[in-house]
C-alpha cells in the first residue's frame, strides 16, 4: 500500500497520466463521428432509403477499417521504447515502417472490397435503391481507407511520443471538416448520399495529412536519420509484423465474442437482442473513457522501458490503475442510479426499456470487471507484448464458451453471467502473465524493441 500511496502523491506522474488520458478521452469520443454526422445529416432528407443506404455502407466500411485498428496499438509501443531510450533512428524507422504497411493494407483491402461488399449486400437482400445508394456510397469511402489505415499509425504514433494532443487535433480536424462538408455537399449542393461519402474522404484525408505535418514537427525534437538500410532487412520488419499479428487475432476473438452475443440473443427473442445492444452501448461509452487511460499506460510504460525506469512504471501503473478504478465505479453508480434515463434516451418501445431495465443491474457491474483488461492492454502494448494479449484471450474464449453452453437454459440471464465470466477470465489471465513479465524483469528489458533494432 505504501508503494500506491507513494504513487498516488507523485504529482509529475499524476500530470503525465492526464496529459495523455484526457485528450485521448475526447479523442475517442471524435472517432465515431464521421459516420455518425453522415447519418445525421442524411436522415433530414426525405427518403428513408438514403438513410439507410448510409447505415449500410458506412457500417461495412467501418467493419474494414476497423479490423486493421492494430495499426495503432502496434505502432504505440515500439515508438515509446525508441522515444525513453531517446532513439531518433528507431523513431524513424517505426513511423515509415507503419505507414509503410498502412498503405500496402489498404491497397490489399481495396480489392478485396468490392467483392466483399457485394457479398455483404447479397446477404442483406436490401430493396434496389438502397442497394445502388449503399455500394455508392461504400466505394467512394474506399478512397479515403488509405488515409484511414495511416491516420492509425499516426495516431499510434504519436501517442508513444508523449503526445496526445496531435492524436485529438487529427481528430478534431475530421470531424469538424466533415460537418461542414455535409452540409455544403448534401444540403448546400444537394449531393446526396454521394455527398456524404466524399466530404467524409476529404476529412479523412485531411486528418491525415495534419497527422503528418503533426510528426515531422515531432521529430524534431530526436535527431537521427531514416536508417533505409535497416527497412531493407526481413529482421527488422518480423516484430512490428508479429506485434501486429497477434493483436489483429485478439481483436478478432473479441469480436467473435460479441458476435455470439448477438446470435443468441436474437435466438432469445427480437426483444431481448435489442435490450442486450442497448445495454452493450453502456459498456462501449464505458471503454472509450477508460480507453483514454489505457492510452496513456501505453505510453507511459512504453517510455519507462526503453528507458529502463522500473520506478516510473511502477508509478503510471499505479495512479492509471486508481484513476480507472474510481472511473469504474462512476460508471458502475451511473447505470445504477441513472439507468432508466440510459435506456429511455436509446428506446421508446415498452418491451425492449422493460427488459433492458431487468438486466440493467448487468451493465452496472461490468465496468468494475472490464476496467482491468483495459488497463493490463496498455501495459502489454507499451511493453510490445501482445502475444501475452493474444493467449489471454484465447484462454478467456476457451473457458467462457463451455459455461455459456452450460448456463444457456438460463435464458438471457445466462447469456449475461457468461459474458461477465468471460471479462473476468480475461482480466485474471492477463494479471497472470503480468506477474510473470514482472518477475522476469519487464522495466529492465524491451525485448521487441531490441530486436527491432
Amino acid at each position: 500500500m505504501s508503494v500506491l500511496a507513494e504513487a498516488w502523491r507523485h504529482a509529475p506522474t499524476q500530470r503525465r497520466v492526464w496529459a495523455l488520458a484526457a485528450p485521448m478521452i475526447l479523442s475517442n469520443l471524435c472517432e465515431p463521428l464521421v459516420t455518425l454526422v453522415d447519418s445525421a445529416v442524411i436522415g433530414h432528407l426525405p427518403h428513408a432509403h438514403q438513410l439507410g443506404a448510409v447505415a449500410v455502407g458506412g457500417s461495412l466500411f467501418t467493419l474494414l477499417a476497423w479490423a486493421f485498428g492494430f495499426l495503432r496499438m502496434g505502432t504505440t509501443g515500439f515508438a515509446a521504447q525508441a522515444c525513453g531510450r531517446a532513439d531518433g533512428d528507431a523513431l524513424r524507422r517505426v513511423l515509415l515502417q507503419s505507414l509503410l504497411l498502412g498503405l500496402a493494407l489498404a491497397l490489399l483491402l481495396g480489392l478485396l472490397a468490392l467483392p466483399f461488399g457485394a457479398f455483404a449486400l447479397g446477404l442483406m437482400q436490401p430493396s434496389a435503391a438502397l442497394d445502388a445508394l449503399a455500394r455508392e456510397y461504400f466505394h467512394t469511402r474506399l478512397l479515403g481507407l488509405p488515409a484511414v489505415l495511416a491516420g492509425y499509425a499516426l495516431i499510434g504514433w504519436l501517442l508513444g511520443t508523449q503526445n496526445a494532443r496531435a492524436p485529438l487535433a487529427m481528430l478534431l480536424a475530421t470531424s469538424l471538416g466533415n460537418v461542414v462538408l455535409d452540409l455544403w455537399f448534401v444540403l448546400g449542393l444537394d449531393w446526396g448520399v454521394a455527398g456524404a461519402a466524399r466530404a467524409s474522404v476529404i476529412a479523412e484525408w485531411s486528418g491525415t495529412l495534419l497527422g503528418l505535418a503533426l510528426a515531422r514537427r515531432a521529430l524534431r525534437r530526436y535527431p537521427g536519420r531514416l536508417p533505409w538500410d535497416a527497412l531493407r532487412r526481413w529482421t527488422n520488419w518480423r516484430p512490428l509484423l508479429a506485434v501486429n499479428r497477434d493483436i489483429f487475432l485478439r481483436s478478432l476473438l473479441l469480436q467473435l465474442v460479441f458476435f455470439l452475443i448477438t446470435v443468441q440473443g436474437a435466438r432469445l427473442g427480437d426483444a431481448t437482442v435489442a435490450a442486450n445492444a442497448l445495454l452493450l452501448n453502456g459498456l462501449l461509452l464505458t471503454a472509450h473513457a477508460l480507453d483514454g487511460l489505457a492510452h496513456a499506460v501505453e505510453a507511459l510504460c512504453g517510455h519507462a522501458i526503453g528507458s529502463r525506469d522500473r520506478t516510473a512504471l511502477q508509478r503510471s501503473l499505479a495512479v492509471a490503475g486508481l484513476w480507472s478504478l474510481l472511473a469504474s465505479l462512476g460508471f458502475a453508480l451511473f447505470f445504477l442510479a441513472g439507468g432508466g434515463l440510459f435506456v429511455g434516451l436509446q428506446t421508446d418501445i415498452p418491451a425492449v426499456r422493460e427488459l433492458a431495465m431487468e438486466y440493467l443491474p448487468y451493465l452496472a457491474v461490468l465496468p468494475l470487471i472490464a476496467v482491468w483488461s483495459y488497463l493490463l492492454d496498455g501495459l502489454f502494448i507499451g511493453a510490445t507484448r501482445a502475444r501475452e494479449m493474444r493467449d489471454a484471450m484465447l484462454i478467456a474464449v476457451a473457458l467462457a464458451l463451455p459455461l455459456a453452453w452450460l448456463l444457456r437454459g438460463l435464458g438471457n440471464h445466462g447469456l449475461w453471467l457468461a459474458f461477465l465470466a468471460f471479462m473476468a477470465l480475461r482480466a485474471l489471465s492477463m494479471a497472470a502473465f503480468a506477474r510473470r513479465l514482472w518477475r522476469q524483469g519487464l522495466a529492465d528489458q524491451a525485448p521487441a524493441a531490441q530486436a527491432a533494432g
